[in-house]
This record gives C-alpha cells, structure tokens and sequence, in this order.
C-alpha cells in the first residue's frame, strides 16, 4: 500500500476500506475511517468537504502499518492505542483489558449513589478493583467532583497507564494507584466498592473472539474454573473496607447473575439493584450489607 496508495483524502479512504473488507475485518468503514484519521491528523467532516487534500509520506506510511495490524486480527482501538469510554480518551497499554461499552452499565448503575454521598457527606470515597485504564473510577471521578478514588490492580503497567490516564483527564488529583492483590494491601474505608473482575471461566477462553483472547490480557479475563473465583474474594473481604450502608458493585457475565447474588448473600449481602446492558443482558450487579 505504502507504494500504490492514493495520497487524496477521498481515495485513501476508499482503499483502506477495500483492504479492510478483504481481510473479513468485522466494520471495516468504522474501522478504516479511525486508522486514517488517526495517522493523517485529518476529520470525517474534511474527507467531505475536501476529499482531493493530500496525505503525505509518513502518514501514508503509518496508515499502510497500521491497516496491515488490523487486517491480521489486531484489534483497531488497540493499534490507535486508546479507547473512548463515557466520553473519556483512555490509553491502552498490554497490561490493560480495552474497556467496552457494556461496562459504562456499572458507571451508570452506581453514580446516582455516589453523588448521593457527595451531596450528603460533601465526599464519595470509591476503591476500584482492577482498574486497567482507570475507566470506572475516571469516569465516576468526571461526574462527581467530590468523589475520590482509588484503583487496584495486580499490574504495573496497568496502574502506569490508569495515572496517565487520570493525569491527562486533570483528575489526577483525586486518583490514587495501588498496586495490589485485591484487597492484600488496601486500607481505610469506601462509600463505594467497584468492580470488572475477570469473569470467563477458565476453559472457556480459547472460544472467546480471537481479539480479546489474543490482545486483552489473560490475567484479566481468567475468573478460574467457574469464573466466580474473583466474586468470592470480594464478596469475602469487602465488608473490613465498606462504609456503613456502603455499597459493592460489579460487573458479571451474562448467565451468572443468580450464583453471584448468592455468594454475596451467603456473606451477609443483600442485592439492591440489577442491571442490564444495552444488548438486553444481565451485567451489573449492586450490592448492600445487611439488606434482605
């Protein structure tokens, strides 16, 4: 491509969606329009406007790299190295899993509780287990500015990657990385516990879509034989770190609403809220100590 590729907007365009299309890439208008925006520094309302403006050299060149990427099953969010999520620019880095739509279900479930607290307390403290990117606590650090947060992960590059991310988004100031196994090295108390915990069971990571088994980290996909290990934990040691009448609220597979409600109800929680995704699915679960 780097020797037959048209420099014009317009044509470019059109051949990064034609290699795209020949690969089977799942949208691959979508797709080729990111990659050339992305390394040309141009906009959809200029490839309108003016299809004819050219496209030199070294973008031409990181477009042809780029298309090859993804034409080879790279995931196109991972090759422009962020995601968008609540409206937020994330970095990615191999350590962190690519946050999904589905996930801005847990942001919405829990916020009207956090600013509730605010409201009340003039604080929400909110401890954030498995951060990645940073994208639950940043996106709920963005829509409460008396809200504080902490995120756990297990990876440094996670954690690396969650404090740009929260440097960059000017909440850097409310947003404090701990590098930890689940709770091992938490301490004090949070209105709100949050979480996306690895929830595919182990035997079933290979049937996952080859772009998430082979570019979202492993660590943060594997929940053990049943996928329900990470609930275990959480549902185990929370109540040591919760607030009164705090609350815990986690992500979940779509089959597994009914065997989480238990193993959180087996150790004293009630559920106070159940979610769906935009697909119709069970994904977010609420949870409140002493509730029936």
């Amino acid at each position: 491509m780097a020797d037959s590729l048209p420099e014009a907007l317009g044509p470019l365009l059109r051949e990064a969606r034609a290699r795209l299309v020949a690969a089977a890439v799942d949208d691959p208008t979508l797709d080729a329009r990111l990659i050339v925006e992305h390394f040309s520094g141009t906009t959809l309302t200029q490839a309108i406007a003016d299809p004819e403006f050219k496209v030199h050299g070294r973008a031409i060149e990181a477009i042809d790299a780029a298309l090859r990427r993804r034409a080879g099953g790279e995931p196109v969010h991972r090759i422009l190295g962020y995601r968008e999520f609540y409206g937020l620019r994330l970095s990615l880095s191999p350590e962190t899993l690519e946050p999904r739509p589905d996930t801005e279900t847990l942001v919405e479930a829990i916020l009207p509780f956090v600013k509730a607290i605010a409201a009340r307390e003039g604080a929400c403290r909110i401890l954030d287990l498995g951060t990645g990117t940073g994208a639950i606590a940043l996106a709920l650090l963005s829509a409460e500015p008396a809200a504080t947060a902490t995120g756990v992960d297990i990876a440094p590059g996670a954690l690396a990657t969650a404090t740009g991310n929260a440097g960059q988004l000017g909440l850097g100031g409310r947003f404090t990385a701990l590098q930890s196994d689940w709770f091992e090295k938490v301490s004090g108390r949070y209105h709100v516990i949050a979480a996306n915990p690895p929830y595919i069971t182990s035997q079933d990571i290979g049937n996952l879509q080859d772009e998430v088994r082979d570019f979202d980290p492993r660590l943060a996909l594997d929940g053990g034989v049943d996928g329900l290990n990470p609930y275990r934990i959480i549902a185990a040691e929370a109540a040591r770190f919760l607030e009164a009448e705090g609350r815990v609220a986690v992500e979940i597979g779509r089959t597994q609403q009914d065997e989480i409600t238990d193993i959180f109800r087996s150790a004293g929680y009630g559920l106070v809220g159940a979610f769906r995704d935009l697909g119709g699915n069970d994904r977010v679960l609420v949870f409140q100590r002493g509730k029936p």
